[in-house]
């Protein structure tokens, strides 16, 4: 057991998702179990809300207010998308200090875990007796070490559910419709889309991902396929779509920007949709051609909750608090690993180099030798996370009536 006594701070970085609040609410009720904690402090907007003091005191939160919270969409803390550098940390430090804090917990993706990485380094250089411990976080599931993350399931249930419908409104007046799904470099909320499918001809007929190069003729073709075969198309194609260069092909209509980590802005326009759709009706003439940008609906859209995701955003975020206060861990990530076929995870710290800044992509047994959809393989990975209660369709299956007049 930690032998230190001090404070607790928890905080979240990056994108919001639906159960980051379970994972805030599963760190606060673990430490309230440990004596050597003092109070519970968060810290809003993440990394700046430490350099700025920006602190609320959750220590005596009422229980059954964590819960309600608990199930809010996105994050009560709020969030940030600053990465600090060493000036930053030892603002950090001075204010970690001030305030007796000694076990830092904090939820995030990729680049968060960067975070906690030169925090915990830092810390050491200044002697500074921390325990920094990265509890994940992404809807794009592309943590290293990781068989999935928290965030990602409800997001999967939403982009699922929003093809059932689009699917569901496509049969009935044809067309070619196209999504656009959140993933830069990994293409696991794009698959999920596959889940809609119930149906041999269920959409989306066509998924493209940013592990296999788009190729624009490669992809006309494929819709005049599958047009040809049953006078409609879905397609679900991930943001991150880039040509056999690897450049985005998002990139190639302007300049997006970069955020603090580099990273060019894909979503923030339905510029890509917009494109897709050209390239259809010129190249193949068909009219009836409609793109929707899913845009930040995918992250927080109450009423979208994967029961499977907010188990397991608690659970594992519980299990960092363990490792900080029971096993001494000084820093490290948090990851959720499957044990069974049939679906159990267990909850383990690794080291944090192995997830810091790194990248997740598709295993190339999820994605179809044709680079245009998925594998059976994949479905039966993502069935579970999507929730125990996904919602089915049915059709009218009755016989036809014979014609009378020819």
């Amino acid at each position: 057991m930690s032998q230190a006594k001090g404070n607790v701070l928890v905080a979240p970085g990056g994108g919001p998702t639906h159960v980051i609040n379970q994972s805030a609410v599963g760190v606060i009720l673990e430490a309230r179990k440990h004596a050597q904690v003092g109070s519970i402090y968060g810290a809003l907007r993440g990394v700046s809300g430490i350099v700025n003091e920006d602190f609320i005191d959750l220590t005596d939160v009422a229980e059954d207010k964590l819960e309600k919270i608990s199930y809010t969409p996105s994050s009560g803390l709020l969030s940030t998308r600053d990465k600090p550098d060493a000036a930053y940390c030892e603002r950090m430090f001075k204010v970690m200090k001030a305030h007796d804090i000694r076990y830092f917990f904090y939820i995030g993706g990729n680049d968060s875990s960067d975070t906690v990485r030169i925090v915990g380094e830092h810390a050491k250089a200044a002697n500074h007796e921390l325990h920094a411990i990265h509890i994940p976080k992404t809807i794009d599931n592309d943590l290293a070490e990781n068989d999935h993350c928290p965030g990602f399931g409800s997001a999967a249930r939403f982009v699922a559910s929003a093809f059932v419908g689009a699917g569901l409104d496509n049969r009935a007046l044809g067309g070619i419709y196209i999504g656009i799904v959140m993933g830069r470099h990994a293409g696991f909320l794009t698959a999920a889309s596959a889940m809609a499918n119930t149906y041999e001809d269920d959409g989306p007929h066509l998924i493209y991902l940013p592990e296999r190069a788009f190729d624009p003729e490669r992809f006309a073709d494929d819709v005049q396929r599958v047009y040809d075969e049953h006078g409609r198309c879905i397609v679900a194609i991930s943001e991150g779509v880039s040509d056999k260069d690897g450049n985005p092909i998002m990139s190639t209509l302007k300049d997006m920007g970069a955020d603090a980590h580099g990273n060019v802005q894909l979503s923030g326009t339905g510029a890509l949709g917009d494109l897709i759709s050209d390239t259809i009706k010129t190249g193949l003439g068909l009219k009836r051609v409609r793109a929707d940008t899913f845009g930040y609906l995918q992250r927080s859209f109450i009423g979208c909750l994967s029961d499977t995701d907010a188990k397991e955003a608690r659970e594992v975020a519980m299990a960092g608090v363990r490792a900080a206060l029971v096993d001494g861990a000084e820093t490290g990530s948090m990851t959720i690993k499957r044990t069974e076929l049939d679906y159990a995870v267990n909850y383990e710290l690794v080291d944090i180099a192995k997830v810091a800044g790194l990248t997740r992509h598709m295993e190339d047994e999820f994605i179809n030798e044709d680079g245009n959809g998925v594998t059976q393989a994949f479905r039966d990975y993502c069935l579970p996370l999507v929730g125990s209660d996904f919602p089915e369709h049915y059709r009218f299956e009755a016989p036809a009536v014979a014609k009378k007049l020819g």
